[in-house]
This record gives C-alpha cells, sequence and structure tokens, in this order.
C-alpha cells in the first residue's frame, strides 16, 4: 500500500494542513470481535503519531489468508498483517516477512517483558520475524444450565480423566450430558443414538492439527507430532494418534454421542453450543468473548480432561510482522512497537477479547472477565511448561495440512479406520521432505 499525502482540508471554512510526510498504513487481521479493540489502540497510537493513520481491515479466517498471499504476489499486502504459526515457516521460505532484528537492536526495544516462549516461537536462526501479540490455551466450554438439568456441578467437570479405552469419566460424563428426543441419556437404558436432542460434546470438523479438537487427547496419550520444532520428520503414524482419533470416530458414529462430521461442519462446535444442541465442547481462550455474547445460557469454563500423561494444551501465540514489501516500513515498525507495547496491550486486556502477551495485560483480561462474573482460570492455569505443547512448526505446512485434513475427514465419514488411514497419511507427508 503505498504512501497516501493528505491534501489540503478545509475544516469550518479554515484551511488546514495534515503533517508534511503524513503516512497511512494498513493492518490487516481475522477476528472481528479484536478489531473494534485494536481500533482503539490504533487512536491512540495516531494522538502520540499524528503524522501515521492506521487503516485496519478485518475479514474471515479463510479469506484473510487467500487475500494476504494475493497481496503478497501483486504488490497490494498491507504493511502490517496479524501472523499464525501456521503460515510463518511458509511465509519465511516465500521471503514476505521483514526481519525486525536490527530495528529491536537499534531502539533498544526490551523483548523481555512477553511471557516466556512468545517471542522465541518467531525468532529463527537468531532473526525476530515478528512482535508478540497474543496467547490461547483450550479448555472445556460448557452450558451450565444442562449441567444442572443433569444433576451436575461445576466441580463435577473440575478433575475429569481420559483414555482411549474406555474414555475415562470424560466420556461418562460426555454419555450422562447427551439426551435423546425421548428423554433418555447417553448413559441409560434405552438411549436411541440415531434420534438425539442434545449432544454432551460437539466438535468442528478435525482440522490438520487438531488444536482445540484433538491434539488434547493425542498428546496426552503420549502422542509427538514432529520429530523437533522446524523438523522434517512427522509421526501421524503413530498408534497412540490413532488411538485417540479412533475414540472420536466412535463416540460420533457407532455411540451417537457426538454430532457426526456432516453435522459438524455445517455448523461449527460453537454454534452447536450456543444453539442448545451440545452442552460442552472444547475451544479457545480466544473464543470466550464469542460464546458469552451469543449464549442465551450461562457459559462456563473447566479444565481439559487429563490423559495418561496428564492435562495437555496446546499452546500458540500470535505475532504482528510487517510485509518485506512495504513501502512504509519505518511507519509500520512504529505501529509494530506500539501493537507490543504495555498501553496497546492493556487496552486489548482491559477489553477481555484475549489473553495479551504481556503478563501485566493477562492480568487485567482476568479482571475484566470476572467483573463479567466469568471465572477463565481453566485457560490461565494450563499456560505452564508441563502442561501446554508448541503448535508444530515445519515447512512444507500447507500441504500437510491438506494430507491431514484428507485423512482426518475419511476417518469421520466411516471410510477408513485410523489405524490404517494416518500410516498412509504419514509416508505422504514425511515425502515433501525426502
Amino acid at each position: 500500500m503505498g504512501i497516501k499525502v493528505m491534501k489540503w482540508a478545509l475544516l469550518a471554512g479554515t484551511a488546514m494542513t495534515a503533517p508534511a510526510h503524513a503516512v497511512e498504513i494498513s493492518y490487516w487481521m481475522w477476528d472481528g470481535n479484536q478489531a473494534p479493540v485494536y481500533q482503539q489502540c490504533a487512536d491512540a497510537f495516531t494522538a502520540q503519531n499524528p503524522d501515521i493513520t492506521v487503516k485496519i481491515k478485518q475479514d474471515g479466517w479463510d479469506n484473510y489468508w487467500t487475500s494476504l498471499t494475493t497481496g503478497f504476489v501483486s504488490g497490494e499486502a498491507p504493511d502490517v498483517f496479524v501472523n499464525h504459526v501456521s503460515r510463518y515457516p511458509e511465509f519465511l521460505a516465500n521471503g514476505v516477512m521483514e526481519d525486525l532484528t536490527d530495528r529491536i537492536a537499534t531502539d533498544s526495544y526490551d523483548m523481555s517483558g512477553f511471557l516466556p516462549g512468545l517471542a522465541e516461537t518467531w525468532n529463527k536462526d537468531g532473526k525476530q520475524w515478528g512482535m508478540p501479540k497474543d496467547w490461547d490455551t483450550v479448555a472445556i466450554v460448557y452450558n451450565a444450565d444442562k449441567l444442572a438439568e443433569a444433576g451436575m456441578t461445576a466441580a463435577d467437570l473440575e478433575n475429569l480423566t481420559w483414555n482411549p479405552q474406555d474414555g475415562g469419566t470424560w466420556e461418562q460424563t460426555i454419555a450422562k450430558l447427551t439426551v435423546d428426543k425421548n428423554g433418555k441419556r447417553g448413559n441409560e437404558e434405552g438411549f436411541d443414538k440415531a434420534n438425539v436432542a442434545t449432544y454432551g460434546y460437539v466438535s468442528s470438523p478435525l482440522s490438520a492439527f487438531g488444536q482445540t479438537e484433538w491434539s488434547y487427547l493425542a498428546v496426552s496419550n503420549g502422542f509427538k507430532y514432529i520429530d523437533q520444532a522446524w523438523g522434517s520428520k512427522y509421526f501421524v503414524d503413530d498408534p497412540k494418534l490413532a488411538e485417540a482419533i479412533n475414540w472420536l470416530q466412535d463416540l460420533s458414529l457407532d455411540k451417537g454421542l457426538m454430532p457426526t462430521q456432516e453435522m459438524a461442519g455445517k455448523l461449527g462446535a460453537a454454534a452447536l453450543l450456543t444453539s442448545g444442541q451440545g452442552v460442552m465442547a472444547t475451544d479457545g481462550s480466544w473464543m470466550i468473548g464469542s460464546y458469552l455474547d451469543n449464549a442465551k445460557f450461562k457459559v462456563g469454563f473447566a479444565p481439559l480432561p487429563a490423559g495418561p500423561e496428564g492435562r495437555k494444551s496446546m499452546f500458540n501465540g500470535l505475532a504482528d510482522t510487517i510485509w518485506s514489501g512495504s513501502p512504509n516500513k519505518d511507519a509500520a515498525w512504529q505501529w509494530v512497537k506500539f501493537l507490543g507495547s504495555s498501553e496497546c496491550q492493556s487496552i486489548v486486556g482491559k477489553a477481555g477479547v484475549v489473553f495479551p502477551a504481556r503478563p501485566e495485560a493477562v492480568d487485567l483480561a482476568i479482571e475484566a472477565h470476572k467483573a463479567r462474573g466469568v471465572d477463565v482460570s481453566a485457560f490461565t492455569k494450563l499456560a505452564t511448561k508441563e502442561s501446554t505443547f508448541s503448535f508444530p512448526m515445519t515447512e512444507r505446512g500447507q500441504e500437510v495440512d491438506s494430507i491431514m485434513k484428507t485423512a482426518l475427514d475419511k476417518v469421520m465419514l466411516g471410510q477408513g479406520e485410523p489405524a490404517e488411514v494416518l500410516p498412509a497419511a504419514n509416508e505422504e507427508i514425511n515425502a515433501l521432505f525426502q
């Protein structure tokens, strides 16, 4: 996006001029809940930097990445964009990200104020490719009203366990909360799995890396995605993964305790839950506000069930990145610095839409939720080194995504067994790196 020199303007009949070097920079993101909050940051930034204005564009997840990729090719990409670790290796290989290392050193910008691990995620071979933005974990989201109807309380969800053999107390709870159209529960004699009114557990279609749908099960069962960060060997053929996916397949296709892939694909976990068709889902902390705003019942959050190797959640952190082709890199850097500052992150924290990258702003987010009577500790208490694992980062990420998604769709549609489909997918994936 080129520099836009502001023209003379007439205000109330008086000639006014913009600053001599006025520039407008573009900032793209995909989360509609965050866009208004970041507009507050943009207003505060321009108040301090009157020669720079920020134009924010928000688009849905799929369109966002399509538009961004098209922009890189056409030369019309945004000056600054929100980056995700799933795209990071691809963008690095294609040279579309600006290295921030020298600017950080020149300005003596303190990178130590972020939560541990966030800045490091966006640093490769000593070069910094993104400014930490926020972080997320996964927890159980539930309908407190339907929980009460089943004679259960929040305390009953605090210490759930799971194993791939019988599903543990996690499956027992899902069964109890599932109700057919005759009022029979999933753990009662006569339950009609073909005519379910409310599912105990709802899930979106299984994504390639299973951030919210299956990773908490597989990793707690001993599964490991890849040999190392930026590695070239995947372990999708691990029986530990097949066991976890097989459990989900059975839960849906054999036991009727979870919607089928077709039903999930039409609506998704959030829509199924907020519409009253489900009682529990596993979802990310970035969705807290969406559930609270859209549900007509009391929403609660509970810790993930603990598997054979304990309770595990994917830990992900977004970043703000400067496009390497931006004609406004100096102004873009000023904006990116502000985005990572305590001032902007505190604005975001007070809004309670996500957990920002700075600890003082996280505290503000927790307080914002507490003021609404919402306990989000199920997400925050899990943010430890012992309980979290990173999103798997490798090159060829989009191709891996496509192979995995095809394999998981096949399994959840009942067209193949995990123990056969996943090893075949693993061969195809690892062939990409040979």
